[in-house]
């Protein structure tokens, strides 16, 4: 492959890191999502359930960065995954490590988003971090990966590629030059360089510009997207983890791609900008980001109004518990409602839900817990609700979808 062109060896090959274009509407979108954010975070107040609904988006977020991939799991063979049961079909099996490894990056993430405060998220060793414990958790087979002649060659966890490479119609710096590049990204994206007011934009600049400059051998899409999440929560547009950015682009998969492609692209004229890439068109993909953002965000908060949620629960109760009788039924909903609304429920505490005695309430958390409607910790501990694949369908509906992959 011919080298590329010297201009793709100096960092501000990539100006601009933050368009003017679009900077009205750019700014009316942060306002919408750190308004919306907010009411997102405080839409269930029960903390175990805010942090187990998490766990489950945690797990659509892996859902969805594979299928921007071109992977389809099924949620419950994520959560086989989670419990070390992989299938034995190769292609099936290699699909349920990349979900377990992105979820499992991802909890380590957020751990150190909350335990290092000074953590620079846009670093060299940071998106070097995320690579090697993503690949780290990946077996040796899927190491490896090919370029665009079909040649095999392995990917190196955590290591920035020495190699050239083309991706669509875009030649990335030169891989001698990464390190400049990056440390140009990190130097302008670094919290202090951005005003307040800009993050929110800098966070959707920084997630094309980092898959432009496509520091490692694979990877560079899924370790993007870890980073953009990194950046929404340094943000505060997180939600407390109540949505992911991966559902909506995985959606507008083939827009998403556009977009990128787009902002690839060299100054148009002498009204688009001043850098060597198109101003507008780096515009256009973070209003085209933002607005899934917004989107996303808002998604989850309708899914999540709580009468709402407790609506779609108790028709699960009576759709799934028709071998129950009726006031086994009506006492179960009672109880499940007061966990919604309250968390953990003591157990001494169902009698008093359900109006009725010691006897009563004993059989009714027995039916719970046998039924997998809530879980408990110990034999004598609180019960809380139980999200997963059992309930997903009829508690979350939409929030997987069967989307294509090509």
């Amino acid at each position: 492959m011919a080298h590329n062109p010297p201009l793709y060896q100096q960092s501000s090959a990539m100006e601009p890191l933050l368009p003017v274009a679009s900077r009205e509407k750019l700014q009316a979108l942060s306002c919408d999502i750190w308004r919306l954010a907010g009411s997102l975070s405080a839409s269930i107040p029960s903390l175990i359930n805010r942090q187990r609904i998490a766990l489950l988006v945690r797990e659509m977020n892996s859902y969805y960065s594979n299928l921007i991939e071109g992977h389809k799991t099924l949620p419950r063979d994520i959560e086989r995954a989670l419990r070390a049961d992989y299938s034995a079909a190769p292609e099936k099996r290699a699909n349920q490590h990349l979900n377990r490894a992105h979820i499992e990056v991802e909890a380590l993430m957020t751990g150190r988003l909350q335990s290092e405060p000074d953590l620079t998220i846009h670093s060299e060793e940071f998106l070097c971090w995320l690579h090697r414990e993503f690949y780290s958790r990946l077996p040796d087979e899927l190491h490896y990966s090919e370029n665009r002649a079909g040649k095999r060659y392995r990917i190196l966890p955590g290591q920035l590629r020495d190699f050239e490479v083309q991706v669509g119609q875009h030649l990335p710096p030169h891989f001698a030059a990464l390190p400049k590049f990056l440390h140009r990204f990190a130097r302008f994206y670094g919290q202090e360089s951005v005003l307040p007011a800009d993050r929110l934009v800098a966070a959707a600049a920084a997630h094309h510009r980092l898959a432009w400059i496509h520091p490692f051998g694979d990877g560079n899409g899924r370790v993007a997207r870890l980073h953009s999440h990194a950046a929404l929560i340094r943000c505060q547009a997180d939600g407390l983890g109540l949505w992911t950015i991966s559902r909506g682009l995985a959606r507008q998969r083939q827009q998403y791609y556009e977009q990128l492609s787009l902002a690839d692209q060299k100054r148009w004229n002498d009204y688009d900008g001043r850098g060597n890439l198109s101003d507008k068109a780096l515009g256009d993909f973070c209003v085209f980001f933002l607005q899934i953002v917004r989107d996303q965000i808002e998604f989850m908060t309708g899914l999540l109004q709580l009468e709402r949620l407790w609506t779609r629960m108790e028709r699960h109760l009576h759709l799934e518990a028709l071998h129950l009788d009726r006031r086994t039924i009506e006492r179960l909903a009672r109880l499940l409602k007061a966990a919604l609304i309250e968390g953990e429920i003591e157990r001494g505490r169902v009698r008093e839900i359900i109006g009725q005695g010691d006897t009563t309430a004993r059989t009714l958390i027995r039916t719970a817990l046998q039924e997998g409607l809530m879980d408990s910790a110990s034999p004598k501990g609180p019960l809380s609700l139980v999200f997963d694949a059992k309930t997903l369908e009829n508690y979350f509906p939409q929030l997987y979808q069967d989307l294509p992959t090509g």
